[in-house]
């Protein structure tokens, strides 16, 4: 028993010391990497097909991928940039993975940004890299104590549920001089375990309060009148403003934005992003409406959750890549669309991107009067135009004629109320 207690002890004094010397010696006020990465359309697709590459292969069936240097780092500031401004570096040389990694922290007194770096490779002809080195900021640490550490903060968070099913597939990883090859195994059972895992985020309770909250407010809905988006959005973000503090605003509004969106968009939430809530329990279901159009709202609410849980860039291609696919074979490109696109992205920043920014929106979005407060009117936009069409009046999206539009969609955002509150 003494013994157990002494590993415990030994255990928690090199966790308690690792994680001073990250901050002692990683946090800085100047990133070592520059943060912002900037989305191309080409970007995030190559990037969704590296991510992607492994369901082409069926359950219980050997597949291996192959990664060059461009896109191990094309695919994991992808992923990083999902949740904030980080950016990492990876460099393939002499069969070893370097990584420089910077990431944007919360609002502190001790620096802006943590800055790491490590190195990965198959020692004595592992199957799978180990750490090699390990630096917080300028501090040179040993790799086995960082490795020791950092294995057993993982197993004993809730880390170790991700770490699992990212890891237990992977059989061998192999880095020679110019690629890494990953061969992998996904049996039924691990698929299964990891689609019940991630479901899972639908229980969480805190979201039962705007769930209840906006069942009850279709629940009092008159039938004879159209659903405003206005109608969902001014109540759940009154009482996101209730429940709130500095410290827990932009979560608060996160919660209400996935709320609403989960019922405007219903099934296509769930091929845009993992959204957290669920339908509320009701059996009534009226569509909301922006200007006395479905798909508005639909734009509005869907760009402003992806903004919220993903980020603004992505929201921004999402949405001129779905009109440019209409364009091509839908209901054609439209700018009425795209301005409720970027409306919605404009929303989910500024609910999200501060908590002073979120305490702030909190309060403009209780005291709106309709939706036209948050919600410029495009309908004088141009729209419903085929792929010839948009191509002969406006070449491509980066050219003179479709900026000057979407500069005139910004302006008129930006001169919206709920936008220039105080």
């Amino acid at each position: 028993m003494k013994t157990l207690l002494r590993i415990l002890m030994l255990l928690l004094s090199a966790l308690v010391i690792l994680c001073a010397m990250l901050v002692f010696f990683g946090v800085s006020n100047e990133p070592d990497i520059a943060v912002g990465w900037t989305l191309t359309r080409d970007d995030i697709a190559r990037a969704k097909k590296i991510l992607h590459e492994g369901s082409k292969t069926k359950p219980d069936e050997i597949g291996t991928i192959e990664l060059t240097q461009p896109d191990l780092n094309l695919a994991a500031n992808y992923l990083l940039n999902r949740y904030s401004k980080s950016a990492v570096k990876i460099e393939i040389k002499n069969n070893v993975l370097r990584f420089i990694v910077t990431m944007t922290l919360p609002r502190n007194s001790l620096g802006h940004y943590l800055n790491i770096s490590f190195r990965l490779g198959n020692e004595d002809n592992s199957e799978l890299p180990g750490l090699t080195k390990f630096k917080a900021g300028k501090l040179l640490l040993p790799a086995k104590f960082a490795a020791f550490v950092i294995d057993n903060i993982i197993r004993h968070t809730s880390l170790n549920d991700y770490f699992i099913l990212a890891t237990r597939p992977i059989k061998t990883v192999k880095i020679d001089q110019q690629k890494i090859s990953i061969t992998y195994y996904s049996s039924r059972e691990t698929l299964i375990q990891a689609r019940n895992f991630l479901t899972q985020s639908a229980d969480n309770p805190k979201l039962e309060v705007y769930k209840q909250k906006l069942a009850e407010i279709i629940a009092q809905h008159d039938p004879e009148w159209r659903l405003s988006l206005a109608d969902l959005l001014k109540p759940l973000f009154e009482l996101a403003y209730q429940r709130s503090t500095l410290e827990n605003a932009i979560e608060e509004n996160k919660m209400a934005i996935m709320t609403v969106n989960d019922y405007v968009n219903k099934k296509e939430t769930k091929k845009i992003l993992s959204s957290p809530a669920s339908m509320p329990a009701t059996d009534m279901h009226y569509s909301a409406f922006l200007y006395k159009r479905i798909d508005l709202a639909q734009h509005f609410i869907g760009s402003a959750a992806i903004t919220a849980s993903v980020n603004g860039q992505i929201a921004k291609v999402v949405g001129e890549e779905k009109e440019l696919r209409d364009a091509h074979s839908g209901s054609g490109f439209s700018f009425i669309d795209l301005a409720a696109d970027k409306a919605g992205t404009r929303f989910g920043e500024m609910a999200t991107s501060s908590p002073e920014k979120a305490r702030m929106i909190q309060k403009a979005m209780s005291g709106i009067k309709d939706y036209s407060d948050f919600m410029p009117d495009p309908r004088d936009l141009p729209e419903h135009m085929d792929e010839a069409e948009f191509k002969q009046r406006y070449q491509s999206v980066d050219s003179p004629a479709y900026q000057e539009i979407s500069k005139l969609i910004d302006t008129r955002i930006a001169a919206t109320p709920i936008y220039n509150a105080n």
